[in-house]
């Protein structure tokens, strides 16, 4: 080998030892030390234990404006950190809480759960309540000719977009009252518009009153609400409920009280293994909510708040265990049976 060869594989070796060196300093200068790898670990294991998938709806809706208020309030502990989801909406949220990862905690309407009885048998036994939020009334909104529910029969109804709580609620209702109507699913300001003039008998809210549509809207004597008495074939989902002059002064006579039903709508959960740690998650995330619900019904809230009791019950479910034993040990008085 001559002596350039011999040079030129020195050279060649010591670049690459030069790099090795090199490569392997810039890893050591640029690997974090142990402690701030650790202090990041922890930080990462105190966010996911103390975080809460809570699924709301869609974005004009109440459901996500209720899950986006308990977050501000709960998150403010700092103990329990509450993640708002937008979802398609309160009934398919029972599917989210089945089985979406990351979802502890939803929004759901009380009767959403018949759709899953069929493929989930033990439904009311894998899903429990925390607490009752608020009441979404039926409202059966008729042109002057109706008179009565049987008068609608074969006739054009309308039960707002699919994913509404009208459109699912909505038909069921009717299909316990025994009333078979052509079913329509489009925008209810276009459907009352329609109904305006003589195009639709009727309409089908499912939704908290006073609706603005009834309240500020402008309509000719003879339109109407139509009564649903409570009775055994809705004890199962619903409350019963009235429409009232104070909710809509153009449309219900001084002194009437027109019967309806309403649908709850409730903050749930899946009922974990007790003593797993989602369970302890959501066990915690009772103790910030129901410690703080007087927060929530302070101003700047949604007056809905103040109208809601956290001993409430909800038909057809039984309590989460750690919301009824948070019940027990504050008000004495009030202990009773899990509902």
């Amino acid at each position: 080998m001559t002596f350039v060869t011999k040079l030129a594989a020195l050279l060649i070796v010591s670049i690459i030892l030069c790099g090795s060196s090199i490569a392997q300093s810039r890893r050591t200068h640029d690997s974090p030390p142990p402690s701030a790898i650790l202090a990041e670990r922890q930080i990462k294991e105190r966010l996911n234990a103390g975080t809460v998938g809570l699924a709301g709806g869609l974005l004009e809706g109440a459901p996500i404006r209720f899950a986006t208020e308990i977050a501000r309030v709960v998150n403010d502990g700092g103990a329990v950190h509450v993640l708002p989801i937008v979802t398609r909406g309160p009934t398919e949220n029972v599917n989210d809480l089945l089985y979406l990862k990351g979802v502890d905690a939803a929004i759901i309407n009380s009767d959403s759960l018949e759709e899953y009885k069929s493929q989930v048998p033990q439904i009311q036994q894998r899903i429990t309540y925390l607490l009752s939020l608020f009441p979404s009334e039926l409202h059966i909104f008729v042109r002057p000719e109706v008179r009565s529910l049987s008068d609608l029969a074969g006739k054009k109804v309308n039960f707002n977009t699919q994913g509404t709580a009208a459109a699912y609620s909505g038909p069921l209702i009717f299909s316990r009252l025994g009333v078979d109507v052509e079913k329509m699913f489009i925008p209810h300001p276009v459907a009352l518009e329609q109904m305006k003039r003589g195009e639709i008998a009727g309409v089908v809210f499912v939704t908290s009153k006073p609706v603005d549509a009834f309240v500020k809207g402008k309509w000719e004597p003879g339109f109407k609400f139509l009564a649903v008495e409570y009775g055994s074939k809705f004890e199962d989902y619903y409350l019963p409920s009235y429409l009232e002059p104070t909710d809509y002064p153009n449309l219900v006579a001084k002194g009437e009280r027109i019967a309806t039903i309403a649908v709850p709508t409730i903050l749930a959960s899946f009922n974990w293994r007790p003593n797993s740690p989602r369970y302890h998650r959501v066990a915690r995330f009772v103790d910030e909510l129901f410690s703080r619900v007087d927060k929530l019904q302070a101003p700047g809230f949604d007056p809905k708040w103040k109208d809601v009791n956290l001993t409430t019950r909800v038909p057809g479910l039984e309590r989460f265990q750690p919301a009824q034993e948070w019940l027990d040990r504050t008000s004495p008085s009030k202990q009773s049976g899990h509902p």
